[in-house]
Protein backbone atom coordinates (compact mmCIF):
# COMPACT_ATOMS: atom_id res chain seq x y z
CA UNK A 1 0.00 0.00 0.00
CA UNK A 2 1.10 3.56 -0.96
CA UNK A 3 -1.12 5.32 1.44
CA UNK A 4 -1.37 4.57 4.93
CA UNK A 5 -3.51 6.63 7.16
CA UNK A 6 -2.31 5.00 10.40
CA UNK A 7 1.39 6.33 9.99
CA UNK A 8 -0.18 10.13 11.20
CA UNK A 9 -1.92 7.91 14.09
CA UNK A 10 1.36 6.06 15.73
CA UNK A 11 2.13 8.16 18.74
CA UNK A 12 0.62 11.24 20.47
CA UNK A 13 3.16 13.13 19.29
CA UNK A 14 2.41 12.65 15.43
CA UNK A 15 -1.52 12.88 16.49
CA UNK A 16 -0.86 16.43 18.73
CA UNK A 17 0.59 17.83 15.16
CA UNK A 18 -1.95 17.04 12.80
CA UNK A 19 -4.31 17.43 15.39
CA UNK A 20 -7.58 19.79 13.55
CA UNK A 21 -9.93 21.04 16.50
CA UNK A 22 -8.33 22.03 19.60
CA UNK A 23 -9.90 22.75 22.42
CA UNK A 24 -8.68 25.56 24.85
CA UNK A 25 -10.08 27.76 27.53
CA UNK A 26 -10.32 30.42 25.14
CA UNK A 27 -13.06 28.55 23.84
CA UNK A 28 -15.21 28.50 27.09
CA UNK A 29 -18.38 30.77 28.73
CA UNK A 30 -19.01 29.96 31.88
CA UNK A 31 -22.92 29.52 32.80
CA UNK A 32 -23.30 31.24 36.28
CA UNK A 33 -27.13 31.72 38.57
CA UNK A 34 -27.14 34.14 40.75
CA UNK A 35 -29.42 34.16 44.19
CA UNK A 36 -29.90 37.15 46.99
CA UNK A 37 -28.18 36.65 50.06
CA UNK A 38 -24.80 36.48 51.27
CA UNK A 39 -22.21 33.98 51.94
CA UNK A 40 -24.59 31.24 49.50
CA UNK A 41 -23.23 28.14 47.27
CA UNK A 42 -26.05 26.35 46.96
CA UNK A 43 -25.32 22.68 44.82
CA UNK A 44 -28.34 22.30 42.69
CA UNK A 45 -29.64 18.94 42.94
CA UNK A 46 -30.23 17.96 39.37
CA UNK A 47 -27.04 19.24 38.23
CA UNK A 48 -24.07 17.84 40.78
CA UNK A 49 -21.58 19.98 41.38
CA UNK A 50 -22.91 22.99 39.96
CA UNK A 51 -24.09 25.88 42.50
CA UNK A 52 -26.10 29.15 42.45
CA UNK A 53 -24.34 31.74 44.09
CA UNK A 54 -25.01 34.68 46.26
CA UNK A 55 -23.32 37.75 45.08
CA UNK A 56 -20.37 38.04 47.29
CA UNK A 57 -19.72 34.50 46.41
CA UNK A 58 -20.00 35.27 42.73
CA UNK A 59 -16.95 36.89 42.25
CA UNK A 60 -14.92 34.89 43.78
CA UNK A 61 -16.15 32.39 41.55
CA UNK A 62 -15.56 34.97 38.51
CA UNK A 63 -12.24 35.46 39.59
CA UNK A 64 -11.32 31.93 40.01
CA UNK A 65 -12.39 31.63 36.19
CA UNK A 66 -10.70 34.53 34.92
CA UNK A 67 -7.58 32.76 36.76
CA UNK A 68 -8.36 29.40 34.35
CA UNK A 69 -8.57 31.43 30.92
CA UNK A 70 -12.15 31.84 31.30
CA UNK A 71 -13.06 35.26 29.82
CA UNK A 72 -16.48 35.24 29.73
CA UNK A 73 -19.48 34.32 31.76
CA UNK A 74 -23.09 34.46 30.92
CA UNK A 75 -25.25 35.63 34.04
CA UNK A 76 -29.22 34.35 34.82
CA UNK A 77 -30.79 34.44 37.94
CA UNK A 78 -33.02 32.93 40.45
CA UNK A 79 -35.91 35.82 41.44
CA UNK A 80 -37.81 35.33 44.38
CA UNK A 81 -41.81 34.19 43.62
CA UNK A 82 -43.36 37.07 45.56
CA UNK A 83 -41.60 39.22 42.51
CA UNK A 84 -42.61 37.11 39.50
CA UNK A 85 -46.06 38.29 37.83
CA UNK A 86 -47.29 38.03 33.76
CA UNK A 87 -45.72 41.40 32.89
CA UNK A 88 -42.22 40.98 33.73
CA UNK A 89 -41.48 44.29 35.93
CA UNK A 90 -39.30 43.13 38.16
CA UNK A 91 -36.94 42.22 34.84
CA UNK A 92 -36.89 46.08 34.17
CA UNK A 93 -36.47 46.90 37.70
CA UNK A 94 -32.18 49.03 38.01
CA UNK A 95 -31.59 47.78 40.73
CA UNK A 96 -32.90 44.11 40.46
CA UNK A 97 -30.71 41.11 41.18
CA UNK A 98 -29.59 40.56 37.43
CA UNK A 99 -28.55 44.35 37.31
CA UNK A 100 -26.55 44.28 40.69
CA UNK A 101 -25.24 41.07 39.17
CA UNK A 102 -23.94 42.41 36.66
CA UNK A 103 -22.41 45.53 38.28
CA UNK A 104 -20.46 43.08 40.99
CA UNK A 105 -18.62 41.37 38.23
CA UNK A 106 -17.73 44.04 36.58
CA UNK A 107 -16.56 45.95 39.48
CA UNK A 108 -14.68 43.05 40.68
CA UNK A 109 -12.96 42.45 36.87
CA UNK A 110 -13.75 44.61 34.30
CA UNK A 111 -11.99 42.41 31.96
CA UNK A 112 -14.46 40.21 32.00
CA UNK A 113 -17.29 39.73 29.32
CA UNK A 114 -20.26 39.52 30.58
CA UNK A 115 -23.35 37.99 28.70
CA UNK A 116 -26.65 38.46 30.36
CA UNK A 117 -29.87 35.88 29.94
CA UNK A 118 -32.75 37.98 27.99
CA UNK A 119 -35.90 36.46 28.78
CA UNK A 120 -39.42 36.65 30.74
CA UNK A 121 -39.54 33.08 32.46
CA UNK A 122 -37.43 33.80 35.38
CA UNK A 123 -40.02 36.31 36.06
CA UNK A 124 -42.84 35.03 35.13
CA UNK A 125 -45.17 33.52 37.58
CA UNK A 126 -46.24 31.28 34.44
CA UNK A 127 -42.53 30.05 33.69
CA UNK A 128 -43.13 31.36 30.41
CA UNK A 129 -40.90 33.39 27.97
CA UNK A 130 -43.76 36.43 27.35
CA UNK A 131 -46.53 37.79 28.76
CA UNK A 132 -49.81 35.35 28.72
CA UNK A 133 -52.94 36.26 27.58
CA UNK A 134 -56.33 34.08 26.87
CA UNK A 135 -53.86 30.79 26.76
CA UNK A 136 -51.37 32.00 24.21
CA UNK A 137 -47.90 34.00 24.52
CA UNK A 138 -48.04 37.02 23.20
CA UNK A 139 -45.46 38.23 20.84
CA UNK A 140 -44.92 41.92 20.53
CA UNK A 141 -46.25 42.74 23.79
CA UNK A 142 -43.38 40.41 25.31
CA UNK A 143 -40.69 41.74 23.07
CA UNK A 144 -41.08 45.59 23.95
CA UNK A 145 -40.69 44.47 27.38
CA UNK A 146 -37.66 42.26 26.11
CA UNK A 147 -36.16 45.54 24.39
CA UNK A 148 -36.46 47.18 28.02
CA UNK A 149 -34.88 44.23 29.28
CA UNK A 150 -31.86 44.22 27.47
CA UNK A 151 -31.57 48.08 27.80
CA UNK A 152 -31.54 47.65 31.74
CA UNK A 153 -28.81 45.03 31.51
CA UNK A 154 -26.53 47.76 29.25
CA UNK A 155 -26.93 50.32 31.66
CA UNK A 156 -25.94 48.37 34.55
CA UNK A 157 -22.84 47.85 32.70
CA UNK A 158 -23.37 44.04 30.03
CA UNK A 159 -20.94 43.78 27.06
CA UNK A 160 -23.65 41.43 25.49
CA UNK A 161 -27.08 40.96 25.94
CA UNK A 162 -28.24 37.28 25.03
CA UNK A 163 -32.14 36.84 24.11
CA UNK A 164 -33.51 33.21 24.55
CA UNK A 165 -36.82 34.07 24.01
CA UNK A 166 -37.47 33.13 20.13
CA UNK A 167 -40.17 36.13 19.66
CA UNK A 168 -40.47 36.83 16.40
CA UNK A 169 -38.46 40.80 16.08
CA UNK A 170 -37.07 41.14 19.04
CA UNK A 171 -33.57 41.66 18.02
CA UNK A 172 -34.29 44.40 15.79
CA UNK A 173 -36.00 45.97 19.01
CA UNK A 174 -33.06 45.30 21.37
CA UNK A 175 -30.75 47.08 18.71
CA UNK A 176 -32.59 50.16 17.82
CA UNK A 177 -33.60 50.39 21.71
CA UNK A 178 -29.73 49.99 22.62
CA UNK A 179 -28.59 52.27 19.58
CA UNK A 180 -31.39 54.90 20.28
CA UNK A 181 -29.72 55.57 23.97
CA UNK A 182 -26.48 55.41 22.77
CA UNK A 183 -25.17 51.80 23.68
CA UNK A 184 -23.50 51.59 20.34
CA UNK A 185 -20.86 48.96 21.76
CA UNK A 186 -23.52 46.75 23.53
CA UNK A 187 -23.69 43.43 21.67
CA UNK A 188 -26.15 41.28 20.88
CA UNK A 189 -25.74 37.43 21.02
CA UNK A 190 -28.75 35.70 19.72
CA UNK A 191 -30.05 32.49 20.71
CA UNK A 192 -30.93 32.12 17.03
CA UNK A 193 -31.91 28.25 16.66
CA UNK A 194 -33.32 27.37 20.46
CA UNK A 195 -35.26 24.33 20.32
CA UNK A 196 -38.30 23.30 22.25
CA UNK A 197 -35.86 20.65 23.96
CA UNK A 198 -36.36 17.73 26.78
CA UNK A 199 -32.96 18.71 27.77
CA UNK A 200 -34.00 21.40 29.77
CA UNK A 201 -34.81 20.43 32.51
CA UNK A 202 -31.93 20.96 35.08
CA UNK A 203 -31.94 23.99 34.03
CA UNK A 204 -34.99 24.90 35.03
CA UNK A 205 -35.17 23.47 38.50
CA UNK A 206 -31.98 25.40 39.04
CA UNK A 207 -34.49 29.02 38.76
CA UNK A 208 -37.50 27.56 38.99
CA UNK A 209 -38.53 28.87 36.00
CA UNK A 210 -40.61 25.61 34.55
CA UNK A 211 -44.07 26.30 32.83
CA UNK A 212 -46.76 26.12 35.72
CA UNK A 213 -49.15 23.12 35.58
CA UNK A 214 -52.48 25.15 35.04
CA UNK A 215 -55.68 25.62 33.01
CA UNK A 216 -55.31 28.14 29.86
CA UNK A 217 -51.60 28.21 30.55
CA UNK A 218 -49.31 26.68 27.69
CA UNK A 219 -47.98 23.54 29.24
CA UNK A 220 -44.27 23.31 27.25
CA UNK A 221 -43.10 26.32 24.77
CA UNK A 222 -43.24 24.76 21.78
CA UNK A 223 -45.27 27.44 19.95
CA UNK A 224 -42.28 29.98 19.80
CA UNK A 225 -39.06 27.46 20.36
CA UNK A 226 -38.13 25.47 17.50
CA UNK A 227 -39.26 22.25 16.64
CA UNK A 228 -36.25 19.49 17.08
CA UNK A 229 -37.55 18.20 13.23
CA UNK A 230 -36.39 20.93 11.41
CA UNK A 231 -33.00 21.87 9.96
CA UNK A 232 -33.97 24.40 7.67
CA UNK A 233 -36.13 26.64 9.80
CA UNK A 234 -32.60 27.22 11.72
CA UNK A 235 -31.19 29.12 8.77
CA UNK A 236 -34.24 31.23 7.92
CA UNK A 237 -34.14 32.54 12.18
CA UNK A 238 -30.00 32.79 11.88
CA UNK A 239 -30.02 35.31 8.79
CA UNK A 240 -33.29 37.38 10.23
CA UNK A 241 -31.47 37.45 13.09
CA UNK A 242 -28.39 38.79 11.99
CA UNK A 243 -30.25 40.83 9.64
CA UNK A 244 -31.69 42.59 12.37
CA UNK A 245 -28.00 43.29 14.18
CA UNK A 246 -27.23 39.97 15.90
CA UNK A 247 -23.41 40.25 16.36
CA UNK A 248 -22.91 35.99 17.31
CA UNK A 249 -26.04 33.72 16.90
CA UNK A 250 -26.22 30.56 19.31
CA UNK A 251 -27.48 26.74 18.88
CA UNK A 252 -29.10 25.57 21.74
CA UNK A 253 -28.66 22.73 22.69
CA UNK A 254 -25.51 20.97 21.98
CA UNK A 255 -24.76 17.21 20.70
CA UNK A 256 -27.62 16.78 19.20
CA UNK A 257 -27.28 19.22 16.93
CA UNK A 258 -24.25 19.67 15.68
CA UNK A 259 -25.77 19.21 11.88
CA UNK A 260 -27.24 22.39 12.86
CA UNK A 261 -24.14 24.05 13.64
CA UNK A 262 -22.15 22.92 10.80
CA UNK A 263 -25.43 23.95 8.23
CA UNK A 264 -24.63 27.52 10.17
CA UNK A 265 -21.00 27.90 9.96
CA UNK A 266 -21.49 26.86 6.17
CA UNK A 267 -23.90 29.89 6.02
CA UNK A 268 -23.23 32.54 8.33
CA UNK A 269 -20.45 34.93 8.36
CA UNK A 270 -20.76 35.52 12.42
CA UNK A 271 -19.05 34.14 15.50
CA UNK A 272 -21.00 30.98 16.33
CA UNK A 273 -21.89 29.77 19.92
CA UNK A 274 -23.53 26.81 21.31
CA UNK A 275 -24.58 26.00 24.76
CA UNK A 276 -24.13 22.53 26.27
CA UNK A 277 -27.29 22.04 28.00
CA UNK A 278 -28.27 21.53 32.19
CA UNK A 279 -29.63 18.12 30.58
CA UNK A 280 -26.26 16.98 28.75
CA UNK A 281 -24.27 18.04 31.98
CA UNK A 282 -26.22 16.25 34.06
CA UNK A 283 -26.28 12.84 31.75
CA UNK A 284 -22.64 13.03 32.24
CA UNK A 285 -22.77 12.97 36.02
CA UNK A 286 -25.19 10.32 35.95
CA UNK A 287 -23.54 7.97 34.20
CA UNK A 288 -19.92 8.50 35.55
CA UNK A 289 -21.52 8.12 38.62
CA UNK A 290 -22.94 4.82 37.93
CA UNK A 291 -19.44 3.99 36.53
CA UNK A 292 -20.50 3.54 33.24
CA UNK A 293 -18.68 6.09 31.40
CA UNK A 294 -15.34 8.04 32.28
CA UNK A 295 -16.24 11.15 32.96
CA UNK A 296 -13.10 13.19 32.05
CA UNK A 297 -12.29 11.39 28.34
CA UNK A 298 -16.28 11.88 27.69
CA UNK A 299 -16.69 16.05 28.73
CA UNK A 300 -13.65 16.46 26.51
CA UNK A 301 -15.24 14.44 23.82
CA UNK A 302 -18.31 16.47 23.84
CA UNK A 303 -16.41 19.88 24.01
CA UNK A 304 -14.56 18.41 21.35
CA UNK A 305 -16.69 17.58 19.13
CA UNK A 306 -19.21 20.99 19.54
CA UNK A 307 -15.93 22.84 18.51
CA UNK A 308 -15.26 20.40 15.41
CA UNK A 309 -18.87 20.93 14.23
CA UNK A 310 -18.09 24.54 14.26
CA UNK A 311 -18.83 26.19 17.55
CA UNK A 312 -16.12 29.60 17.99
CA UNK A 313 -17.12 29.07 21.48
CA UNK A 314 -19.19 26.92 24.09
CA UNK A 315 -20.81 27.88 26.84
CA UNK A 316 -20.66 24.96 29.35
CA UNK A 317 -21.22 24.16 32.77
CA UNK A 318 -18.15 21.83 32.49
CA UNK A 319 -16.07 25.45 31.56
CA UNK A 320 -14.33 25.61 34.83
CA UNK A 321 -13.70 22.10 35.15
CA UNK A 322 -12.77 21.49 31.86
CA UNK A 323 -10.01 24.35 32.09
CA UNK A 324 -8.48 22.44 34.94
CA UNK A 325 -8.33 19.51 33.02
CA UNK A 326 -6.47 21.31 29.85
CA UNK A 327 -4.02 22.55 32.70
CA UNK A 328 -2.85 19.02 33.57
Amino acid sequence: MLKRNRRLRTNEAIRSLVRESLVTPDDFQAPLFVVEGSGIKQEIASMPGYYRYSLDLLKNEVQELWSLGIKSVLLFVKVEAKLKDNRGTEAINPNGLMQRAIKAVKETLPEMIVMTDVALDPYSEFGHDGIIENGEVLNDPSVEVLAKMALSHAEAGADFVAPSDMMDGRILAMRNILEQNSFFNTGIMSYSAKYASAFYGPFRDALDSAPVDAQDIPKDKKTYQMDPSNRDEAIRETLMDIDEGADIVMVKPGLCYLDIVRDLKNNVNVPISVYQVSGEYSMIKAAAEKGWLDHDAVVMEQLTAIKRAGADFISTYFAKYAAKLLQR
